[in-house]
């Protein structure tokens, strides 16, 4: 039985017709008796840029406490780009980083840090905060590989962001205090050098024009894993030959003209002039009642095609990531701004 909800009448009546269009449609999901979901999201709205953004952050967004030659640190700076309809867009995302919001990660494995532990049981989580989300929920320990930058919400609270936005490649781990059945929601960012053309600068390639890719693994204590199970949306897509090259089917944003993923994958002819299909972020894509059920599933990847078969933060702890699976939207080349969405139940 669905909560009653007291608005004014015209809220009330855009509020009821949506629930009964969405049970007509079974698109609805069952998320708890005393739960309203919010109307199923209209298609987001397409936008188009061209070419390199302008830097509004020049300086590394990542803070090491050391510099050593051997390290792979690549600066993490943040651009504007207007749109062909003059919407201005934060590249290659607005993060709660940037805005300073929220606890930043707690380090599994950090070279900025000097938090290397060589192995799994080397490991204690004594010291991770606990985030409260119910004061009369379980305690949940995460670990979290994110390529490259995440933020976590749970029940639309932040409870982790990124402390290391680009390279070098880190891990984190999370302990949330929360109630079943609950929510988590990924911000994921595939970071890039060349800000509004997706493109990064792989200098150990010699390849200054390089696509890099995302991904996201993570497992947490009460049994729940990274898998085809949760929601994958995209959100920035590029770069593009032609912005035409994206079609939406519904909602799902779809491109593979050039492939998916590596070695397959070929690159645009366009290069300085590339395009970019940018999608507004809806309203409350963090919260516990925001209806993700017309999303597209996320797509599983192996370790071999996420690139990560020698990635220290990942590989030297394998027991914390045991049955978890690479996650991203159907492209993990071309896509570079992803939301990730699972109920917990």
């Amino acid at each position: 039985m669905l909560k009653t909800v007291i608005t004014p009448a015209p809220a009330y009546r855009s509020i009821a017709f949506a629930l009964l269009g969405c049970i007509a449609l079974a698109g609805c999901q069952s998320r708890g008796p005393d739960l309203v979901l919010d109307a199923l999201d209209a298609p987001a709205k397409r936008m188009v840029t061209q070419g390199a953004a302008k830097k509004i952050i020049v300086q590394n967004l990542t803070r090491c406490e050391h510099t050593n030659p051997k390290m792979n640190l690549r600066v993490a700076g943040v651009g504007e780009v207007t749109a062909t309809d003059g919407t201005v867009i934060t590249v290659p995302a607005n993060t709660a980083l940037q805005r300073k919001e929220g606890p930043l990660s707690y380090d599994l494995y950090n070279e900025c840090t000097k938090v290397m532990p060589p192995n799994a049981a080397a490991v204690s989580t004594d010291k991770v905060p606990v985030i409260e989300v119910d004061a009369d929920g379980e305690v949940v320990t995460g670990f979290i590989v994110a390529d490259n930058y995440f933020e976590l919400y749970v029940n639309g609270k932040l409870v982790s962001v990124d402390n290391t936005p680009y390279t070098p490649f880190n891990s984190a781990i999370v302990k949330f205090k929360v109630k079943r059945p609950y929510t988590m929601a990924f911000l994921l960012v595939d970071w890039d050098e060349q800000l509004g053309l997706g493109v990064e600068n792989m200098a150990r390639l010699n390849e200054p024009w390089y696509l890099g890719d995302g991904g996201l693994i993570a497992k947490f204590s009460d049994g729940t894993v990274t898998d085809s199970s949760w929601k994958a949306q995209t959100f920035m897509v590029g770069p593009l030959d032609s912005p035409t090259d994206v079609t939406e089917k519904g909602n799902i944003h779809f491109f593979n003209k050039l492939g998916r993923t590596y070695p397959s994958v070929k690159k645009p002819a366009c290069r300085d002039n590339c395009y970019m299909v940018h999608y507004s972020y809806p309203k409350n894509w963090q919260s516990k009642t925001f209806n993700d059920s017309n999303w597209p599933r996320a797509y599983e990847y192996t370790d071999e095609e996420i690139g990560v078969t020698t990635l220290t933060a990942y590989t030297r702890y394998p027991e914390f990531f045991e049955g978890a699976r690479w996650i991203w939207s159907s492209n993990l080349v071309y896509d570079n701004g992803v939301i990730a969405r699972k109920v917990v139940r």
